[in-house]
């Protein structure tokens, strides 16, 4: 039972997404809980999330490159920036349009983080952590 336990614990872990997904858990506690923090501070949730953004951002680039998708290029920040760009200014606008509808900015952002998990790690694999790319000379397995 445990031999099989193990084989599909690491027939699971050879699929890209499923470390994303346990990456992403912690990175989104992290990030979660630092937004959370800055929110409780009573600063405006523009400027909380865009510093949780920021660190998080920091904090996750090693994590996602290395545990995911098997990088240690640090020439990829720029992307990996970008990518964090956009789906801030999602993230905001989601936000936005929430509170409006009397929805509290932390109850919207813990409905958020699996979709924008999801949209976050299409990004990755497209534009920052690609198959082939011509940064790493190697195809990435994912």
């Amino acid at each position: 039972m445990a031999a099989r336990t193990g084989e599909w614990v690491a027939r699971l872990w050879s699929f890209g997404f499923a470390r994303y997904l346990l990456v992403g858990a912690i990175n989104t506690i992290f990030g979660y809980s630092v937004f959370a923090l800055f929110i409780l501070l009573h600063l405006h949730y523009v400027a909380a999330a865009f510093l949780s953004t920021v660190l998080g951002m920091f904090f996750n680039f090693k994590t996602t490159g290395i545990i995911v998708f098997k990088s240690r290029d640090n020439r990829r920040i720029l992307r990996f920036s970008g990518v964090y760009g956009i789906t801030y200014v999602l993230a905001i606008a989601v936000l936005r349009v929430f509170k409006a509808l009397g929805i509290h900015v932390l109850v919207t952002a813990a409905v958020m983080a699996l979709p924008m998990a999801a949209l976050s790690f299409f990004l990755m694999r497209r534009f920052v952590f690609e198959r082939g790319s011509r940064l790493d000379g190697v195809r990435a397995s994912y």
